[in-house]
């Protein structure tokens, strides 16, 4: 009941007509940023934090959560119609969310993206305000061994349950925890696959590696096709700027399923909305094996509503995280703690005694940015399509420039393009010979996890093994994975007797 008056109090506080007014640019700018190729949600947060700093703490945070949560839906909007995330969290979404975009149905897919990211909001924000105290308990009992199995769970999961080939998704992973290991050891100092490039002594950045896999090399494959495959020419942005009754009902359950897996991951410090997002995805793609009629790689509406609301509401949740404990689990969250330093403020427990009014009215502006975007996106649904009527010359030239753009945005070195035009041409590569980029990227995301988390495992455990099945938590992860690979397993042997009869 406390909950609930310091809620409305926030609400009063939020709904004044200046903070309104935060929340609607924040929202509009934050869509804005998102939807340039490798300026996501983190980035948008970054440019605009300087403007900031005329405004009072209130409303200042208030805008930025309008930025954030509209960076979200801006990333998810290039992966669905250009296969170009704005970040790693939406890569999940380009799998069936641009095949339902070459298929015409680009509103509906953006409609569908909206609603999910409504949906895994406007659950989280709740999450946040009434059991924030209970998901801090249960990210206190995730230590090395539990980070280690959730690593695995992924790698595995996504290179042999996700991919339709259990040999390429193998060797993109490798590929994937190749790259996330170039740079110094951070434990060693050890000089690993840099071959004496000073450049190359922090490692590959991640936006990087995202806009050249996903987005030029994208550019690659189009260019390689275009003559050849007419169908590749023009994509139709056809179709009612809604979702129909038969299509709400199906991706219902995918909203809730995709938001009950996000949940947990916003106070789990494994690097923000990537993770559930995989595994939200791959839960869908394995549910629909089971289907007669499998839809999956044909533009299944599932496999965009179910990351897009795992994604939504992770990131409610690491708010909640933020400001209760202090504790940034994405890139964004950090940008927002070092935001909240610059006005003197530390989250944590005792910021909810110190500064309630602020926090409250944080908290319900959560919930006015979820209706904000709402609003504004689905009726701009068919108008984000309309990029899709652009020439393909200029609209892939466009794209080009704006990877190049972003890159050096986060890194001023012209060898970071350099990298990006090498990369770009091993996405090409990938796409050519029909290699999963899924298993790629999550062993980037999460390779640094994966190994941080078994080193540490290790040392605590005097080099004991036995330490990665000690404790409930990694038992049932490596359960689930068993009882996924089995299901893999069963549903590919009956789709070859169904082949072969």
């Amino acid at each position: 009941m406390e909950s609930i008056m310091n809620l409305m109090e926030g609400f009063g506080s939020a709904l004044s007509p200046m903070n309104l007014l935060w929340v609607v640019v924040g929202c509009l700018l934050g869509t804005a940023v998102g939807v340039l190729p490798g300026l996501g949600s983190s980035m948008a947060v970054a440019l605009l934090l300087p403007m900031t700093f005329a405004l009072d703490p209130t409303g200042a945070f208030i805008m930025f959560a309008g930025v954030y949560f509209g960076g979200l839906f801006g990333d998810s909007t290039m992966a669905i119609l250009m296969n170009t995330p704005g970040q790693a969290s939406a890569i999940a979404s380009t799998f069936e969310g641009h095949r339902m975009a070459k298929a015409g149905r680009a509103p509906q897919a953006l409609a569908t993206a909206a609603i999910g990211a409504f949906i895994g909001g406007m659950i989280g924000s709740v999450v946040v305000v009434f059991l924030a105290p209970a998901l801090a308990d249960f990210s206190a009992n995730f230590g090395p061994q539990e980070f280690f199995a959730l690593a695995l769970f992924a790698f595995v999961a996504t290179s042999s349950v996700v991919a339709d080939s259990i040999l390429k998704g193998l060797c993109s992973l490798i590929i994937g925890l190749g790259i996330a290991v170039v740079g110094i050891d951070q434990t060693s100092g050890a000089e690993r696959f840099s071959f004496g490039v000073p450049q190359l002594f922090d490692g590959i950045s991640l936006v990087t590696v995202t806009v050249a896999i996903l987005a030029l090399g994208e550019v690659f494959h189009i260019a390689s096709r275009v003559r050849r495959d007419p169908t590749n020419r023009v994509i139709q942005a056809t179709g009612r700027p809604f979702l129909s009754g038969r299509e709400f009902r199906e991706a219902l359950p995918a909203w809730l399923r995709g938001t009950g897996i996000g949940l947990p991951f916003g106070v789990i410090p494994a690097g923000g909305a990537d993770v559930p997002t995989f595994v939200a995805y791959g839960l869908e793609r394995q549910l629909d094996r089971r289907r007669r009629k499998p839809q999956f790689g044909k533009g299944a509406i599932r496999g965009l509503a179910a990351p897009e609301a795992a994604g939504n509401a992770t990131t409610g949740t690491a708010m909640g995280a933020l400001l209760s404990l202090g504790l940034p689990i994405s890139a964004t969250a950090a940008i927002m703690l070092a935001a909240f330093e610059q006005y003197g403020l530390q989250p944590g427990p005792l910021m909810f005694d110190r500064s309630p009014d602020l926090v409250w009215a944080l908290l319900a502006s959560f919930f006015i940015a979820m209706v904000v975007l709402l609003i504004l996106n689905l009726p701009f649904a068919p108008l984000w399509a309309k990029l899709l009527a652009i020439p393909r010359p200029y609209l892939y030239a466009g794209i080009t420039v704006f990877c190049g753009m972003g890159v050096y945005a986060t890194s001023g070195s012209t060898f970071d393009l350099l990298m990006l035009l090498g990369i770009g041409l091993l996405g090409f590569a990938l796409r050519r010979f029909g290699v999963p980029l899924a298993p790629l990227m999550i062993g980037i995301v999460l390779g640094p996890l994966f190994e941080t988390s078994m080193r540490d495992a290790l040392a605590s455990s005097n080099q004991s093994y036995g330490v990665f099945v000690d404790g409930p938590i990694p038992v049932a992860i490596y359960a689930l994975l068993a009882l996924a690979l089995v299901i893999s397993i069963v549903g590919r042997v009956r789709a070859k007797a169904r082949k072969d009869t």
